[in-house]
């Protein structure tokens, strides 16, 4: 019998024809794997516990090893089957792939940490900065405060020793005048106390003398004043007094500021090295440039600030009209500013009587005294503008505050604004630190510039 007509599936037992056999996908992969194995060298594949074949094959839908049986016949009929050398190599991809990605994440969590610790020392460091700083600045204060302590302590001391020494005065006049009454009063005690002749002839020699010395003790007790103890000053203001005093000692030093020629309008004239300004009688022939003002009577200082604590001062005196403050370094100077800080523009002013601040809207501002020096200290950093009565050499009068949110310089701003034929032809003066005021003298000359 032919041998070929005989065969059977292994499996199901059923005869198949020798001539054509059906093609074994299952069969074919098992047996591709096996080759790869034997060629490999690597160690024998598991088997599988239902069928006791090869785990060489790799169920991708429910991701675990199985058998050719498993994949042909068995409970992974018709799931998509990859060989295990496949999968492992795809799999040995990912893990690099992984491995690249974790040694990445590495690296940065490892600069990440070099930061923090670079970043911890330079915090510690400049906390130990700030912390001297602060010691310093509270130093200084004390200071102060032990400098204002000392000076009404020495002005209580002085008004109590003065008012001791008249009451010390007084009590000795009253005790010499307490001592002659007991004397006089012996005497009358005496005299009391004489027979009647004796009494009648001494009587007349003694008793109006006593009457004159009774009448001069009336009149010295009308002398003494009631005791009232003043020491100058209100023990309820001590805070306010030493806090409006402490504004000149806390403040940076007084800025050293000129006026800037090339920002002056046409009517403007500067004098005294270029740190006093008048509106004149009639416009010069000046550049124009694009940093000179053309419809306001604006002048700016020479100095702009980006950064910082600034104080400076300007002396107003009796002046009608002027406005003060800072302008935004790119603020356009050709046409009428808008004067308000979301134009750039940062002031305050006088007109027919009334102080205002240029903020949106304006404010009306409540001045008590008004002031023949302003003070203005800028704090960049902070982002404030601050207006002072500087009058005092003591102390500083607040006024008013802007809040400041910009970038790039600012500069101050100085407005005399127009002479009003006559009215209003008194000068802005920068005053530097510790100088008389300038005000106090005539109207300077006109200076060719």
């Amino acid at each position: 019998m032919d041998l070929l007509g005989q065969l059977q599936c292994p499996v199901c037992r059923c005869a198949v024809d020798g001539d054509s056999p059906p093609l074994n996908v299952s069969l074919a992969r098992v047996i591709e794997a096996l080759q790869e194995v034997s060629v490999s060298g690597a160690p024998q594949l598991e088997l599988c516990p239902q069928h006791h074949n090869p785990l060489s094959l790799y169920c991708e839908d429910e991701r675990t090893v199985i058998c050719g049986f498993c994949g042909s016949i068995g409970a992974h009929r018709g799931h998509t089957i990859t060989p295990v050398s496949s999968v492992y190599s795809r799999m040995k991809e990912d893990i690099s792939s992984l491995m690249t990605d974790f040694q990445h994440q590495k690296r940065k969590l490892e600069e990440q940490i070099c930061k923090m610790a670079y970043n911890k020392s330079r915090i510690t460091n400049e906390s130990d900065v700030l912390k001297w700083v602060v010691r310093k600045e509270f130093g200084e204060l004390r200071r102060c405060l032990e400098v204002e302590e000392a000076g009404f302590m020495q002005q209580v001391e002085t008004s109590a020793a003065v008012l001791i020494s008249s009451l010390q005065n007084q009590t000795d006049q009253l005790t010499q005048n307490l001592n002659r009454l007991q004397e006089a009063h012996n005497t009358l005690q005496d005299l009391s106390n004489e027979g009647h002749l004796d009494f009648i002839m001494k009587y007349g020699s003694i008793a109006p003398r006593f009457r004159q010395s009774q009448e001069l003790q009336e009149r010295q007790e009308r002398l003494f004043s009631s005791v009232n103890f003043k020491p100058g000053f209100n023990h309820n203001d001590i805070k306010l007094t030493v806090w409006k005093r402490l504004h000149r000692k806390v403040l940076p030093a007084q800025e050293l500021l000129k006026l800037d020629l090339q920002t002056a309008h046409p009517m403007l004239e500067l004098h005294h090295g270029d740190t006093v300004v008048i509106c004149g009688a009639m416009p010069r022939r000046l550049p124009d440039n694009p940093e000179r003002f053309s419809y306001n009577y604006c002048v700016l200082a020479t100095r702009g600030f980006s950064s910082g604590k600034h104080y400076w001062e300007v002396e107003v005196g009796n002046k009608p009209k002027w406005r003060l403050g800072l302008i935004k370094g790119t603020t356009t100077r050709k046409v009428k500013l808008v004067k308000n800080p979301d134009s750039g523009v940062w002031v305050i002013g006088l007109k027919d009587g009334v102080y205002e601040a240029f903020n949106s809207p304006r404010v009306v501002l409540p001045v008590s005294a008004p002031p023949r020096r302003v003070g203005l200290f800028l704090d960049y950093g902070g982002g404030v503008l601050t207006f002072f009565n500087s009058d005092s050499p003591d102390e500083l009068g607040f006024i008013y505050s802007f809040k400041l949110e910009v970038q790039g310089k600012v500069y101050p701003l100085l407005d005399v604004c127009w002479h009003q034929r006559g009215d209003n032809k008194q000068p802005l003066v920068l005053s530097p630190p510790h100088r008389e005021h300038l005000l106090s003298l005539s109207c300077p000359q006109k200076e060719d510039k």
